[in-house]
């Protein structure tokens, strides 16, 4: 049996695949059975994103096309469809290819912390299942472990590199607590969801959501305890914005240099922060000119991500030593584990070829025979019948030239020490 990580991701795939091959929640503990049954598995487990849709099990070699076929037919696709596009990663390759998207090295997004969880979560509906157990239960273990030793012992998700996460963190750069800031967010589109979250985690005292559609607004309100506001209302809430973000699709301007004096005014010239990251601009120009206005556009943000990207990417080289280390120590445990079974059976053969001759030796004993000669009897006869079939498999190797096995049992036995002693 082989580990196998199966799957299609963002750099395979484009999306009209992905969407198709991926899984919805409330079915991934019947799909894993599913897996299972229809290649024979004992173990499977299921990570099913927006960027990816993985399969991890073990398995023999010739059966992943059955798992591929398997996987094609649930969805309703030709398996061509997705032979192009699947990547298969064995043994070694299979835990270090885990360990890499549980770091967030294979993310789209280098380093992002997400996956971690997503992955944990896929882990959950295998145990669910009742197919997560021996090598994939530690498989998954390991990988959690070497995650985690990642995040603490690298670089690689200190530094913001979204669009949302920059902006939040240039806010915490300009004020010394966002607890005491109040924040205005104008949208309510994919960037200001992200913005919003990442202030209400910054712990900021309150959120205002304005947008044109309201209802919009409403929904990303209830979900980070803000208020939702129309266009109309924003020159009322403008003075008790400390922190003001916006990301709308207008084509004109929504914040003039007028407004903006206005609300200073209001507020006593204590500053604000602001952050433009529409393309055209949300914000005129002319409001960077003024005092006590921190402006930053969708450019500055850009050159604090790139950097933070080439911070990330030296920290992703640390990152893959740990990796490969983690996964070198995987399989070696495993291999280990692969001697217990043989071990096991030898131990319990030499025992029972012990117990023979001892019940022999203790029938001798009773009916009077010399106990110092029974006992040299039973270590003779114990010697014997322990060395009986390894003497004949050497002679055999010996006279068909397989000095392989003659090194083995030197190795094993630890002949060449006993020699020389």
């Amino acid at each position: 049996m082989a580990l196998l990580a199966l799957g299609i991701n963002h750099k395979t795939a484009p999306v009209e695949i992905r969407e198709r091959v991926s899984f919805a929640p409330e079915k991934l503990v019947d799909a894993v059975q599913q897996a299972c049954q229809a290649a024979g598995l004992e173990e499977a487990a299921i990570l099913s994103t927006c960027n990816r849709t993985e399969l991890y099990c073990s398995l023999k070699e010739e059966e992943s096309k059955r798992l591929l076929g398997w996987l094609a037919q649930y969805h309703g696709l030709d398996v061509g469809q997705l032979e192009s596009c699947i990547y298969e990663h064995w043994d070694l390759g299979a835990a270090r290819h885990m360990m890499r998207v549980a770091s967030g090295l294979d993310s789209l997004v280098l380093g992002e912390p997400q996956i971690l969880g997503q992955l944990k979560s896929a882990f959950s509906v295998s145990q669910d299942a009742g197919k997560a157990h021996s090598e994939l239960g530690r498989l998954f273990r390991q990988t959690f472990s070497v995650a985690k030793q990642v995040r603490t012992e690298t670089s690689i998700g200190q530094n913001p590199v979204s669009v949302a996460y920059a902006a939040v963190s240039l806010a915490q750069h300009i004020f010394a607590d966002l607890r005491d800031s109040h924040a205005l967010l104008i949208g309510a589109g994919e960037t200001i969801e992200l913005v919003a979250r990442h202030l209400k985690q910054a712990g900021v005292k309150s959120i205002t959501i304005a947008n044109r559609t309201l209802s919009r607004a409403l929904a990303l309100a209830d979900e980070v305890n803000g208020k939702a506001i129309e266009f109309s209302d924003i020159p009322q809430a403008l003075p008790n914005a400390d922190i003001l973000i916006s990301s709308t699709a207008s084509q004109l301007p929504i914040l003039g240099k007028g407004s903006v004096e206005s609300a200073l005014k209001k507020r006593r010239h204590r500053p604000m922060f602001m952050v433009d990251i529409a393309v055209p601009r949300d914000i005129e120009t002319e409001v960077g000119e003024l005092e006590d206005v921190y402006l930053y556009t969708v450019d500055d943000l850009t050159e604090v991500i790139e950097e933070n990207q080439r911070s990330r990417m030296d920290a992703a080289a640390e990152a893959e030593e740990l990796i490969e280390a983690g996964a070198e120590a995987f399989m070696r445990q495993l291999r280990e584990l692969e001697a217990v079974d043989s071990l096991t059976a030898l131990r319990n053969q030499y025992q029972s070829l012990a117990n023979d001759e001892l019940e022999k030796a203790l029938h001798q004993l009773a009916l009077g025979k010399p106990a110092d000669e029974l006992l040299k009897r039973l270590a003779n006869n114990l010697t014997n019948k322990f060395l009986h079939e390894p003497s004949v498999q050497m002679r055999r190797a010996s006279a068909e030239g397989r000095q392989d096995l003659q090194d083995a049992a030197q190795e094993l036995f630890q002949l060449n020490s006993l020699s020389k002693d």
